[in-house]
């Protein structure tokens, strides 16, 4: 029995936006900037993928640029508000930012610029006081993730947001977990920035967007052919730009039953768990993702508990799962999400995280709960043999 529960992490292409790939590389395969009925015939269907991307979250057509992915998206966004300014400024980010957003600060910072980084509660989620007291005459930037992938919490949004816009201060957000999982209305949300990722909702790997909210402006990090408003050179890959473009139209279409069915299954395996010794959920579990499931072995003694172990142990029981912790040169590291909500660095090695998707069965649940406390019981059972 297979069980894929690492949805977080990467989605599998569905049937329809696989269709429209290969339709692109069959038969309207032409450069988008091409002027003859090849290229014509590309950039209609890449305006038609900008379309469904920019229904998602109800922005206008012109306010979507199409990226390489989330990553990409993150750093266009910090960057390219940072590089409007020949003088370091002062930008603040959370402490729980994906890397996308916490490398570019740490570039940034050591370029001479003010990083502000906001804390957070034992649940992972940032007081908007703490922005408002951290905000500076010369902050120019705020990017704080929406949906944070390794704890699943989600942010207070809307606060931050119009904290900013009363301020005159620019406001990004990685939404690469909620778009698609959750509504998204950039008409009324009060964001600036807004970072997406395709194959987080069954589009294909390798495209992602920036919305760009009208009146914000990006100094590009490629000079070029001025692709994409002029702010993203380079060659569109077309193929994966309409397979995004499929799987956002058909992600706005089932998310009002999909989001409740993932949320009843999330909280279905969180009550199976509940009474596991050690086993402490992470993040907080009202303002969560609806696919997301997360611990922490709060009682974990050395690395036979780590959460790097407990994604092998279940790997070889079929089930794919994943650890916040990173292995470097042999040497376990802390998860720094863990250790910014507080938690020990023995327990910040501990971490586990399973996602799920349009594929997981209540029966899926129900024996990845089984077989990870047998798991468990095993491994805590071996801990105390070594230490007699």
């Amino acid at each position: 029995m297979q069980i894929y529960l690492d949805y977080s992490a990467t989605t599998p292409t569905r049937p329809e936006a696989i269709a429209a790939m290969q339709a692109v590389m069959s038969e309207q395969w032409g450069n988008p900037s091409s002027l003859h009925q090849w290229g014509n015939r590309a950039a209609t269907l890449m305006e038609r993928s900008r379309m469904q991307v920019a229904d998602l979250i109800n922005a206008p057509i012109d306010s979507i640029l199409f990226t390489a992915g989330g990553t990409e998206a993150d750093n266009l966004a910090v960057m390219g508000i940072a590089r409007r300014y020949r003088q370091p400024q002062h930008l603040i980010i959370s402490s729980v930012e994906h890397s996308a957003v916490a490398e570019p600060a740490k570039q940034l910072e050591a370029w001479g610029w003010q990083v502000s980084r906001l804390p957070v509660d034992r649940a992972g989620r940032v007081n908007p006081a703490d922005l408002v007291a951290a905000l500076q005459s010369n902050t120019v930037l705020v990017s704080v993730i929406y949906g944070q992938s390794e704890v699943g919490t989600l942010q207070p949004i809307e606060a931050l947001g119009q904290i900013c816009r009363a301020q005159g201060v620019v406001f990004h957000t990685d939404a690469v977990q909620v778009a698609g999982r959750l509504p998204l209305d950039v008409q009324t949300l009060p964001v600036d920035l807004l970072s997406m990722s395709s194959h987080k909702i069954y589009g294909p790997q390798g495209a992602g967007a920036l919305y760009v909210r009208p009146g914000i402006n990006l100094v590009p990090l490629l000079g070029g052919g001025g692709q994409e408003f002029k702010l993203r050179s380079g060659t569109q890959a077309v193929p994966n730009i309409a397979g995004f473009g499929v799987a956002a139209e058909l992600a706005a279409a089932e998310m009002p039953a999909e989001t409740v069915r993932l949320i009843h299954l999330r909280d279905r395996l969180f009550s199976q768990l509940a009474a596991v010794a050690g086993l402490e959920p992470t993040g907080d579990r009202r303002n969560r993702l609806p696919h997301h499931v997360s611990f922490c072995f709060t009682e974990a003694d050395g690395e036979q508990l780590s959460g790097k172990t407990l994604v092998r142990q279940m790997n070889l029981a079929g089930i794919g799962i994943s650890a916040g912790s990173a292995c470097h040169s042999g040497k376990l590291t802390p998860s720094p999400i863990l250790q910014a909500m507080g938690y020990s660095d023995r327990a910040a090695k501990c971490g586990i995280r399973l996602t799920l998707g349009r594929q997981t069965t209540a029966a899926d649940i129900d024996w990845t709960a089984l077989v990870l406390q047998q798991i468990l019981a095993r491994l805590q059972a071996a801990t105390l043999i070594s230490k007699i």
